[in-house]
């Protein structure tokens, strides 16, 4: 008969079933199949965690570990799809290996992304994912220099010593404009984001090798734009639409810019895609849902997310053999009904 307290401790458990803490822990764990523990006595042990409301004390395995069992999560704009769903996929995952998050917005900002690294380093996390804003990694080089499990996501630094996922930036923006120069467009606009992010710099060398590739001239005045932000997307599109002879398509280089710039699109009297055809970097949850379906360059956010958690948990576990790698996730072409076919 299992005797109810007020506080069941993992040690009192194990008393009362007749098993070591040890195998009691690694059933409770998950790792019952990894010590071999038969599954009568995993079945037993789980049965009696609920009858008797046991609740694992992770500080104390924390103490143990010596460690808090929490990660660090830096990301440049929660309120963007593309980052919410990624920090969502890293929470689920971590998660599953017994891991709590602490979530900084940098708000797009240096200056911010490096008071939410101090706030996270004063907290002991066991590891960080950024991903950076994107302007310099001064202050990102002293991670893994002390020893600190780091993996960047999104964005990167060539340069700098720690595991990286990302996606196929450059070939997801010479297939964006190559599908526009396929329906006969030639005069494509571009409005870019940061300027010195890797995101950003890789698809605007896709959007100039595309141009290239089909001997099409590049027309600097219709490449705008500064930031990833819906304000920068509507500016931008303003700016291209006044233009005597404005561009037949538009390729917005983030889910963001592109809303900004059907905002503008829509504020000039224009439509999509009769008087001008518009193409987005990222898939948004409301793509599919406009009035006119946006065509989109859609990233594997659920699978950058997990898999950053995934390097980064093996990390922590093996520093001392661990060696930083470089994933490259490709990107899909969403063909929709916002980039009309014209003839020239």
């Amino acid at each position: 008969m299992l005797e109810k307290s007020d506080r069941t401790t993992l040690k009192i458990l194990a008393d009362q079933l007749g098993f070591s803490v040890s195998t009691v822990s690694r059933v409770l764990n998950g790792k019952a199949a990894n010590y071999r523990i038969s599954k009568d006595t995993e079945t037993t042990i789980l049965s009696a965690a609920k009858e008797l409301n046991f609740v694992p004390n992770q500080l104390a395995r924390g103490l143990r570990l010596q460690k808090t069992l929490t990660i660090g999560l830096i990301i440049p704009d929660i309120s963007n799809p593309f980052f919410s769903s990624i920090a969502r996929s890293i929470e689920i995952e971590a998660r599953k290996l017994n891991y709590s998050i602490m979530l900084c917005d940098s708000h797009e900002s240096t200056y911010y992304e490096i008071d939410g690294l101090k706030q996270l380093l004063s907290r002991k996390v066991d590891g960080l994912i950024i991903s950076p804003v994107g302007e310099n990694d001064d202050h990102l080089k002293q991670i893994p220099e002390n020893g600190m499990p780091l993996v960047v996501i999104d964005r990167q630094f060539p340069k700098l010593n720690c595991s990286k996922v990302i996606s196929d930036n450059y070939h997801g923006a010479i297939e964006a404009v190559e599908y526009l120069i396929e329906h006969g467009h030639k005069k494509i606009a571009c409005i870019q984001g940061l300027l010195k992010s890797s995101v950003n710099q890789d698809r605007v060398r896709g959007y100039i090798d595309a141009h290239k590739r089909h001997n099409i001239p590049i027309d600097s005045s219709l490449l705008v734009g500064n930031s990833f932000g819906e304000q920068n997307g509507y500016l931008g599109a303003k700016l291209l639409l006044s233009k005597t002879t404005r561009p037949t398509a538009i390729f917005a280089l983030s889910n963001l810019i592109s809303l900004g710039a059907m905002r503008a699109i829509n504020e000039e009297g224009l439509k999509i895609p009769e008087d001008v055809s518009l193409l987005s970097f990222d898939e948004n949850p409301y793509s599919d849902f406009l009035a006119t379906p946006l065509t989109t360059i859609a990233q594997q956010n659920n699978n950058l997310g997990k898999m950053a958690m995934k390097i980064l948990y093996e990390q922590i576990c093996s520093p001392e053999t661990y060696k930083p790698i470089k994933v490259k996730l490709p990107t899909k072409l969403i063909k929709r009904k916002s980039v009309q076919q014209i003839n020239n």
